[in-house]
Order: structure tokens, then C-alpha cells, then sequence
């Protein structure tokens, strides 16, 4: 019995030092699905250059990785204020262009070095896929995929 014990108190040290060896690097690329590169793809992107400012508090938005913070404390906090600035500039945007432009303001904070890995990338990705349901607009979801390489 104590050989036993020792046999397995020798592998879990073993498993252990395999596991704690390990390590995963993640990086993270948004994939743009345009569906349509036509003159609606321009049309949007004009718009996107046009509103570039507003978008800001998109990003401001999306750079807070809490989503339950809204939740938990509906009538507090700066993340509110951002919610309801970024809103604004997404009315500005007719709906075939507003999910164009919540991918922009993802790639803009990605370019600036958001540093987000694992989790707190999947929170991003979350919260900019539902922006226009926080803010009661269609389409109610943006189709934003993030590949992990």
C-alpha cells in the first residue's frame, strides 16, 4: 500500500511539472465577413470615415471587458455614459452599415494594442456582437467571428 501511494505521489509531481511546463499563446485576428464589397461596401466605409470620431466611444465601450458591469449597476458608472455616446453615433449609421461599423471600431482597438488574450477577448467579441441590441437597434447581432491562432 505505501509503495502504492508512493507510485502515484511520484506521478501527480510528474503531471504536475508536465502541466505547469506548458504554455499557449493565443493571437487573435478578426475576420471581416463583407458580404457585399460593391458600392455599399464603399458607401458604408465613407460613412465609416465620416463618423470615425463618434466611433471612439464605441471603442471606449468595448475596451471596458466587464459585460456584466451594466447588469449589476444599471444607473452607474462611466461604462453607462459610453453605452449611450456609442449608441448615438451608431444611429447615425443606416442598418446595413451598423455592424460595419461596430467591426471597425474592434479593428481600431485591436491596431491600438488592446492586448486582450483568452477570455477577455471572447468579453470584447461578446459585447460587440450584441452592441445594437444594448442600444434597441437593428440588425439585433453583428456576425463578428475572431480566429484563434
Amino acid at each position: 500500500m505505501a509503495k502504492l501511494t508512493v507510485v502515484l505521489a511520484v506521478l501527480l509531481v510528474a503531471f504536475l511539472a508536465i502541466a505547469s511546463a506548458h504554455r499557449t499563446t493565443i493571437t487573435t485576428t478578426v475576420v471581416e465577413d463583407e458580404i457585399n464589397p460593391g458600392q455599399g461596401g464603399q458607401r458604408c466605409q465613407q460613412k465609416i470615415q465620416q463618423q470615425q470620431q463618434q466611433l471612439r466611444h464605441c471603442q471606449q465601450y468595448l475596451s471596458q471587458t466587464s459585460p456584466f458591469e451594466l447588469d449589476m449597476y444599471p444607473q452607474q458608472g462611466q461604462q453607462q455614459q459610453q453605452l449611450r455616446q456609442c449608441c448615438q453615433a451608431l444611429q447615425n449609421f443606416d442598418e446595413q452599415c451598423r455592424c460595419e461599423a461596430v467591426k471597425h471600431a474592434v479593428r481600431q482597438l485591436q491596431q491600438q494594442g488592446g492586448g486582450w488574450q483568452g477570455e477577455q477577448m471572447q468579453q470584447v467579441m461578446q459585447k460587440a456582437r450584441t452592441l445594437p441590441r444594448m442600444c434597441n437597434m437593428e440588425p439585433q447581432e453583428c456576425q463578428i467571428r475572431a480566429v484563434f491562432v
